[in-house]
C-alpha cells in the first residue's frame, strides 16, 4: 500500500477515474503512513474519523461522475487554516483547546472539491519563522538527511509540517501559507513544489492572520502539475474577504505546454550575495541555462531597491502581527492565565500573552509595537511602506520592458541542522528569507521548483516570479524549469 502514497494528484486522480484505487484505500494508505512517522513531527492533530468519511462520500461522487479534479485526494492542512470542529491553534499555546465553529474559505473550496483532510499540519507559531522551530508542538523534522550524517534538519518555516509531509509521503499534497517565504523556502528545503499566487488570488478568510497585506495561502506538492491542479480549487472570489479578487480563475493545469519559446526571463543582478555559496551559483546558472535551452530569452535585469526588502519586511510584518495578535487577551477564545487574589484586566491580559505566545512571537509584537508607536511610526513605518512602493514599481517597470518572468535562488543555502539558528543572532535566521520577500511585498506570485542536490545529498529549489494574475503562465515556466532538472530523488526512509 505505500507505493500508494507516492503518488502525484495527478496520477492518483486519472485512477480514481480508470476505478484502479478507491479513495478509501488511497485514504487508509496515508492514514498507516502518517502512524508510522511520528518522528517526522509533521501532523499535530490527526482526523481518521474525517478523513474515511469524505473518502467514502467521494468514491459515490466518482461512481456518479460529477467529480472535480481533486476528488478523492488525501491531503494535509496548515494549522493556521480554521477547520470546523477540529484544532486549529496556529501552532501556539494562547489557542490550545480552539475548535472553530467554521471553516476556512480555502479549506472548505478544497472540501466541495471532494479533497480528503487526513490531519492538521506543524508550522512556526502564528507562522513566525524560518525553521518550525518556534512551534507549541515541537519541531518538525525534514525527511533528508545529510548523506551518513543523521543530524535532525529543518524543514524550512513556517509551512515546515506541510513541506515534510509531501517530501515524506504521507500525503499527496498540502496547503501552506506564505508571508515572505513560507512555501517557498520549505518547498526547497525538501526538495518539492511550492507556488505562493499573486496577493488577492487565495481568499485569507478563517486563515488566522500574521500580517495581512503580506499572507497568502498556495499548495505544496510533489511537482508543477500537482500545483496547477491544486491551486485551481484553492482559488475564486470570496465576499468575505475584501482584500480577495474578482477574477476568473483559469484552468492552470491545461496550461502546462512546456512551450517557452520567445519567453524572456530575466536575471536580478542584485540577486547576486555576497558570500552566496558556490553551489547556489552553480544552480542558478545551470536554471539559467536550462531556460534558454527551452528557448527562452535570457536578460539581466536590475531590481535596485532589492537592498531594502528585508529591512522593510521586518518592520511592515511585526506592525501588522502586533495589530492581528491584539485579540488574544485571554478574554473570549483560547488560553487564559490563572489569576491570583487581586488581579484585574490588565494583569489578566499581561499573563495570559506571557504565557500563551512564545519567544519569536513575543519579539515581534515587540518590534511591531514599537514601530507603531507614536515617535517612531514615521521613522520605521512609514518609511517602510515608501520602500515597498518602490520595490513593486521596480518589478512593475521590469515587467513593462518584456520580462515575462525572473528566476532566482529560492534560498540562501541547503536545509541546516535544527537548533544551528535558532539560538545565534536572530537576524541570521530572517536572513533565510533573503530572496523571497520581495514577492510577498509586491504581492506577485512565485513559485520554488526542486532543480538539484548539493553535496551533501540535500535537495536545492529555485525561485521563479511571475507577473501579478498570470499563475498559469509561471506554472508553465516552472514545467519547463521541472523537466529540463528532471529532479527525482527522494529522502531515504529513516523515520
Amino acid at each position: 500500500m505505500t507505493e500508494l502514497t507516492k503518488l502525484t494528484l495527478a496520477e492518483a486522480r486519472d485512477r480514481l477515474r480508470k476505478g484502479e484505487v478507491t479513495s478509501v484505500e488511497l485514504t487508509q494508505a496515508c492514514l498507516d503512513a502518517i502512524d508510522t512517522a511520528d518522528a517526522l513531527g509533521a501532523f499535530v492533530h490527526k482526523t481518521p474519523e474525517i478523513a474515511l468519511e469524505r473518502a467514502k462520500a467521494a468514491d459515490d461522487r466518482i461512481a456518479h461522475g460529477d467529480a472535480p479534479d481533486m476528488c478523492g485526494l488525501p491531503i494535509g492542512i496548515k494549522d493556521l487554516f480554521c477547520t470546523k470542529g477540529v484544532d486549529s491553534q496556529a501552532a501556539s499555546r494562547i489557542l490550545q483547546g480552539f475548535k472553530p465553529e467554521y471553516e476556512s474559505t480555502v479549506s472548505q473550496q478544497l472540501q466541495d472539491a471532494g479533497a480528503v483532510m487526513l490531519g492538521k499540519l506543524n508550522m512556526d507559531e502564528f507562522a513566525m519563522g524560518s525553521s518550525n522551530e518556534t512551534s507549541v508542538y515541537g519541531n518538525a523534522v525534514n525527511p533528508w538527511r545529510r548523506g551518513n550524517d543523521d543530524t535532525a534538519l529543518t524543514p524550512g518555516g513556517s509551512s515546515g509540517g506541510s513541506a515534510a509531509a509531501v517530501a515524506a509521503d504521507l500525503c499527496l499534497a498540502a496547503t501552506g501559507t506564505d508571508t515572505g517565504g513560507s512555501i517557498r523556502q520549505p518547498a526547497a528545503f525538501t526538495g518539492i513544489t511550492g507556488i505562493k499566487p499573486t496577493y488577492g488570488r487565495c481568499s485569507r478568510w478563517g486563515i488566522v492572520a500574521f500580517a495581512s497585506s503580506l499572507d497568502q495561502a498556495g499548495p505544496m506538492t510533489k511537482d508543477v502539475r500537482d500545483a496547477a491542479i491544486m491551486l485551481r480549487a484553492m482559488c475564486g472570489h470570496d465576499p468575505k474577504d475584501s482584500t480577495s479578487a474578482d477574477l476568473p480563475v483559469p484552468d492552470f493545469e491545461s496550461m502546462l505546454t512546456g512551450d517557452i519559446k520567445g519567453k524572456v526571463i530575466g536575471i536580478p543582478r542584485e540577486y547576486r550575495m555576497d558570500g552566496m555559496p558556490e553551489e547556489i551559483e552553480k544552480l542558478w546558472a545551470d536554471g539559467t541555462a536550462m531556460l534558454k535551452d527551452a528557448g527562452a530569452e535570457i536578460r539581466d535585469i536590475s531590481l535596485p531597491h532589492t537592498k531594502y526588502a528585508l529591512p522593510a519586511y521586518y518592520v511592515i510584518a511585526p506592525a501588522e502581527a502586533s495589530s492581528n495578535l491584539a485579540r488574544y487577551d485571554g478574554v473570549r477564545y483560547g488560553h487564559r492565565a490563572k489569576l491570583a487574589q487581586g488581579d484585574g484586566i490588565t494583569e489578566m491580559y499581561e499573563k495570559t500573552r506571557a504565557e500563551g505566545f512564545g519567544h519569536e512571537v513575543q519579539r515581534r509584537v515587540m518590534v511591531g509595537t514599537y514601530v507603531l508607536s507614536a515617535g517612531f511610526y514615521d521613522a520605521y513605518y512609514n518609511r517602510a511602506r515608501k520602500v515597498r512602493t518602490l520595490i513593486k514599481r521596480d518589478f512593475e517597470q521590469v515587467f513593462a520592458d518584456g520580462i515575462d518572468a525572473i528566476l532566482t535562488p529560492a534560498t540562501p543555502s541547503a536545509a541546516f541542522g535544527l537548533g544551528e539558528m535558532a539560538e545565534a543572532d536572530p537576524v541570521q535566521m530572517y536572513l533565510n528569507d533573503v530572496f523571497t520577500v520581495t514577492v510577498n511585498l509586491a504581492g506577485l506570485p512565485g513559485i520554488s521548483v526542486p532543480a538539484g542536490l548539493d553535496r551533501q545529498g540535500l535537495p536545492l529549489g529555485l525561485q521563479l516570479i511571475g507577473r501579478p494574475w498570470e499563475e498559469g503562465d509561471l506554472l508553465n515556466t516552472a514545467y519547463a524549469l521541472e523537466r529540463a532538472a528532471g529532479f527525482v530523488a527522494k529522502p531515504d526512509k529513516w523515520w
